[in-house]
């Protein structure tokens, strides 16, 4: 029997950890559209009050527009912390991994667990992602020309 050595397991640990490397980039792509839709409802939210100031309109006026876009910010908030969670986990996942070769413990039933917090993680991220999205759309109103 010919017995492995050193760098074929790290060899194989690396094979095993790509997949979750791909993942991490997945989820900072997400994070990504999610920090520039934040910052657009940041910038929305300021225009808002900066016209409510200068037209000295009502101060009332802009509320429900401003309450929209605060209700907006929290979900995208949410979903922004979710997806960082998500990531945490998953370089946890990584890291253990490793951890598990080089110290050699089974490290599969903590990996699963891992994992499986992760991916509840980013569905509950992307759940408040789709509520954020159907939000800024019911507050849509088109013009008719």
């Amino acid at each position: 029997m010919i017995q492995e050595s050193p760098i074929t397991d790290i060899a194989q640990i690396i094979q095993l950890a790509v997949a979750p490397v791909f993942l991490l980039s997945g989820i900072g792509a997400m994070l990504a559209v999610m920090t520039n839709r934040l910052g657009r409802i940041v910038d929305r939210a300021r225009r808002v009050e900066g016209e409510a100031a200068e037209k000295a309109l009502d101060p009332t006026a802009p509320d429900s527009e401003l309450k929209r876009l605060s209700r907006r910010a929290k979900l995208i908030g949410l979903s922004i912390g979710l997806c960082t969670v998500t990531a945490l986990l998953i370089s946890a996942v990584i890291a253990i991994l490793f951890l598990g070769a080089f110290l050699t413990f089974d490290a599969a039933v903590l990996v699963a667990l891992i994992f499986i917090a992760a991916m509840l993680a980013f569905i509950a991220a992307l759940i408040f992602f789709l509520r954020e999205v159907m939000l800024a759309t019911a507050g849509l109103r088109f013009r008719r020309r």
